[in-house]
């Protein structure tokens, strides 16, 4: 069987990342809708969030009480996720990637477990071929470049076999500063590395939009193709409601000196 497409979006500017989850959600409606008519499209979001930590599903509020004070004061957002994982950060210097799949619908259907395996496979390879930066195992979900630093992590939901949440990779050096923060993940001799480190080189994220939509599509045997958001109806429309809700945002605090 061929499968259809995936219909890829960069995002330009930051994100506001609660307005972002409202986004993953109506495409995930609009996707069980379009399943019923045969006309599901699989989905592509990359994007760079406003500084914002991020709890799982793991951690109750009584947990994070505290922790959310501490890390607003200091000029991030703060936001519960429904994906697996514990607190994290997302923003400025980071390319996240939201994959948005039917996995009813590949050839043969993929199940959660391997999707995530082959979420990491995926970004182990781009790294390796483009940067030609190398991982080390890790009995840890993500990609590591050493023993105690993590260049990428992974937190994905499923329901009804459609995919939300996804990856987030390191590319400069400022998220670094904000990870610096939090133990995040719930690792406690873990700290965050970025491609600009691991290699030596400047890299700006959207350098490393192009090679990861190749390393997608390539690792789960799909075509990917642009999506143009004033052709594609209500989804484009939340698409351009969204990037002006960016831009009206204006501009964010710079990463706080570490602890």
């Amino acid at each position: 069987m061929t499968l259809p497409p995936v219909f890829y979006h960069h995002f330009r500017t930051p994100l506001p990342y609660k307005q972002t989850l409202l986004l993953q959600e109506k495409i995930h409606q609009l996707q069980l809708a379009a399943r019923r008519s045969s006309s599901h499209h699989d989905i592509l979001l990359l994007l760079e969030h406003r500084p914002v930590y991020t709890s799982g599903r793991r951690q109750t509020e009584q947990e994070l009480h505290a922790e959310r004070a501490r890390l607003t004061s200091i000029g991030a957002d703060f936001a519960v996720a429904a994906r697996g994982g514990q607190l994290t950060y997302h923003g400025p210097g980071q390319l996240v990637g939201y994959p948005l799949l039917d996995l009813a619908c590949t050839s043969p259907p993929i199940g959660i477990r391997d999707y995530i395996c082959v979420m990491q496979k995926m970004i182990q390879s781009y790294l390796l071929r483009t940067h030609g930066i190398t991982h080390v195992p890790s009995d840890h979900t993500g990609v590591f470049l050493d023993s105690v630093t993590k260049i990428a992590s992974i937190g994905v939901q499923v329901r009804h076999r459609l995919t939300t949440h996804g990856f987030a990779m390191n590319v400069t050096k400022e998220p670094l500063e904000w990870f610096g923060q939090i133990v995040a993940c719930g690792l406690v001799d873990v700290k965050a590395g970025c491609i600009v480190e691991a290699k030596g080189e400047n890299v700006r994220v959207e350098d490393v939009v192009p090679g990861i939509v190749d390393a997608f599509g390539t690792s789960y045997g799909r075509d990917m193709v642009k999506l143009y958001p004033q052709n594609a109806g209500e989804l484009g429309e939340a698409i351009l409601a969204l990037e002006e809700d960016a831009l009206a945002a204006g501009e964010w605090l710079k990463a706080p000196s570490p602890n």
